[in-house]
């Protein structure tokens, strides 16, 4: 994961070296979750020469049975060995995917963030710069090695042991994500019982995107060691903090940051103000990638840190737009409605065309909101236009299918399989018979 550029010579030869037995060809299916095709070390130059094929017609949201060959192209600076695996080592590469005639597959969630950032790169703008800060819950697991739903500690924010049982499991994770060339910048017990965040610095999108999913596959394999279940889920538990993907995001041209202007009060560039009415603009439309659960919604309360207002501030943690106190290269803005549910690729490719909409079309920066939302009443949050991001799943696929911008960024393959699927999750969700309504109707009626 560090800057080292590998050629392929690089890689046969490390792989030698370092008596590498297995590879994991890595790439990402439409809901986030990472898919392996693992080869032999006898198959690495072919993989490396882009001719290993897979059956797509497996994988959730690609293609039909009649179109199923893919071919995966590994992006050689993905290279690493996992650290945790001492026989029969075992390294990995993430690829993108590619149909047999050359071209990029447009399902492909990596292709499609590839895809927006060429957009911004046709505007001038040479990076986009993401900083991530994925959250999760530590829950003990029976002697099956399930998840319980006992959590693992009692701590609060920035606790120490012996209450934050979880430090030595978050230690070795900060550990070997260093070793996998991770620049850790945090790591600390979040509000929650049980809760967790580790910071790593910033990065281009698609490299903070490949982090994202290298981290949840790092956390989730410390944690099993450690007799633990970790989990990106973000609403576990009612009545506490859920799990957010706050996300530090900054345009770039060449070595300079393009949200930066020092005559500014706030040090904010006219672009850093059309990006932040554009993303403001189309939450509600983008909240179905950023926050993809029916879960997700139950974190986008108020009263548990979790924005569910579309507003923004310089000094206020309540909208969904915060202005870090940095400036000069580490202008950022912080979307802070994403929860890690969702598909990194997606999400970020999401944000970036709805942020490049709104420099394009110049849009107006509503004022700022620096007084806390949640004592608002809805009468004043209307007369202050502060719009609310959806209540639940459906609301949302609802504002995303009536989103031009959006849609666009997604592409017809993707939007088509995503609504698809997620259509069903609502579906079932509405039709299920929870405990709550037992609890709450089998006496009463």
């Amino acid at each position: 994961m560090s800057q080292t550029h590998y050629t392929k010579e690089d890689i046969l030869r490390i792989a030698k070296e370092e008596n590498v037995r297995f590879i994991r060809l890595q790439f990402t299916d439409l809901l986030g979750t990472i898919k392996n095709v693992e080869i032999p070390r006898s198959q690495l130059e072919k993989a490396l020469d882009n001719k290993m094929m897979f059956d797509g017609s497996s994988i959730e949201g690609y293609v039909r049975i009649e179109e199923s060959d893919m071919y995966l192209y590994p992006d050689l600076n993905t290279w690493v060995i996992f650290p945790w695996v001492t026989e029969d080592r075992v390294a990995r590469l993430i690829c993108d995917v590619y149909l047999p005639d050359g071209r990029p597959f447009p399902g492909d969630p990596r292709g499609i963030l590839k895809r927006a950032l060429e957009e911004a790169s046709e505007m001038g703008y040479t990076a986009m710069n993401v900083g991530p800060e994925p959250e999760f819950f530590l829950f003990k697991t029976d002697e099956k090695g399930n998840p319980t739903m006992e959590l693992n500690d009692q701590g609060g924010y920035f606790d120490l042991a012996p209450t934050d049982l979880g430090e030595n499991c978050r230690r070795e994770i900060v550990l070997t994500l260093e070793e996998m060339g991770f620049e850790i910048e945090a790591s600390h017990h979040e509000v929650a019982p049980g809760q967790h965040e580790i910071d790593f610095k910033y990065a281009d999108a698609v490299k903070a995107a490949d982090q994202i999913q290298t981290f949840k596959l790092v956390v989730k394999t410390i944690a099993r060691q450690h007799g633990l279940h970790a989990t990106f889920m973000p609403k576990p538990l009612f009545g506490v903090n859920g799990s957010g993907m706050h996300c530090h995001q900054s345009l770039f041209q060449g070595s300079e940051n393009a949200f930066y202007d020092e005559s500014d009060k706030l040090g904010l560039s006219t672009t850093a103000r059309h990006y932040m009415a554009g993303v403001l603009k189309h939450a509600r439309a983008f909240a179905a990638i950023t926050n993809p659960t029916v879960n997700s919604y139950k974190r986008l309360v108020p009263g548990y840190e979790a924005p569910c207002y579309v507003a923004w501030s310089a000094s206020n943690r309540s909208p969904m737009i915060r202005i870090p106190a940095s400036r000069g290269l580490s202008t950022r803005v912080e979307v802070r409605n994403p929860d890690p549910a969702a598909n990194p690729y997606l999400a970020l490719a999401v944000m970036l065309k709805a942020g490049l909409d709104g420099v394009k079309n110049k849009t107006p920066l509503p004022a700022p909101t620096d007084r806390n939302i949640y004592v608002m009443s809805e009468e004043e949050r209307e007369e202050q236009g502060i719009p609310s991001l959806p209540s639940d799943l459906h609301e949302a696929i609802v504002e995303l299918m009536n989103n031009e911008v959006i849609c666009e960024a997604l592409g017809e393959h993707a939007l088509t399989h995503f609504i698809e699927l997620k259509e069903i999750e609502w579906d079932m969700y509405r039709t299920q018979i929870h405990s709550w309504e037992r609890d709450q109707y089998m006496t009463l009626y």
